[in-house]
């Protein structure tokens, strides 16, 4: 059981107040998105959980201890992939085990292969397109011991096409462990196709603005992103959030 607790948290820089008495919740097997405007502290967000900033108020708990200024308490996945160029993409990808002292190579490589990455084990990272080496970051944070997972618009340089090949491999792999999962992104439809719920922050200082229930049924299925309901939902938050634009 995997859940995460933020409590009333602010924090600034300096003069910058960018989060006021922000607070969530992720249970457990949870998939949960953050929309907001640019610059509202999404960002920032991620590093208070994951150790590389303090808050000046309040408290972060993971299933119940606070982890405040611990690192390596989640497994992260940024929005660019951040692979080790001198390091082959099997071993980029098995990092986060090799961290925490423990590595299991045959899952790795099925897993690569789940992604389209059969055959490039031994490549490096230059020898990739830029989608394959944002499913050889996916991957990595997939792989890491940890049981919490953040992923800071990890397809955002994508292609259209790409971008949703990426939103499905996911979905898939997510499936079959439900890890607890905080996701950042500005694409609407993206929040919807993936989330059980959406969270949308205000401007800065960023608070938790509107909380929405997402009701499609697991598993999903692309038809979805063309019906109705879908837009109707995607027109109901794009007005939720144009007032924080």
């Amino acid at each position: 059981m995997t859940t995460l607790e933020i409590k009333t948290i602010e924090k600034s820089f300096q003069e910058n107040f960018v989060l006021n008495n922000l607070s969530l919740q992720v249970n457990d097997g949870e998939f949960v998105s953050i929309l907001g405007p640019s610059g509202s502290g999404k960002s920032t967000l991620f590093h208070l959980i994951g150790g590389l900033y303090r808050p000046d108020r309040g408290d972060i708990l993971l299933d119940g201890q606070s982890i405040i200024g611990k690192r390596g308490s989640i497994s992260y996945m940024p929005q660019t992939p951040s692979l080790f160029p001198w390091r082959t993409v099997l071993e980029n990808v098995l990092l986060g085990q090799e961290l925490k002292g423990k590595k299991n190579k045959k899952e790795a490589i099925n897993m690569m292969e789940r992604v389209g990455l059969k055959g490039f084990e031994n490549a490096f990272p230059h020898q990739l397109s830029g989608g394959m080496k944002q499913r050889a970051a996916f991957v990595r944070a997939m792989l890491s011991p940890q049981t919490f997972l953040c992923l800071d618009e990890p397809f955002s340089a994508l292609d259209e096409f790409t971008r949703l090949d990426m939103q499905k491999w996911l979905l898939s792999i997510w499936e079959e462990d439900r890890s607890s999962v905080l996701f950042v992104t500005h694409n609407i439809e993206e929040a919807l196709f993936l989330s059980d719920r959406i969270l949308v922050l205000s401007r800065r200082p960023a608070t938790v603005q509107k909380e929405f229930h997402v009701p499609f049924s697991r598993p999903r299925k692309e038809e979805i992103l063309l019906t109705e309901e879908f837009l109707q939902w995607k027109t109901k938050i794009y007005k939720e959030l144009s007032q924080y634009v």
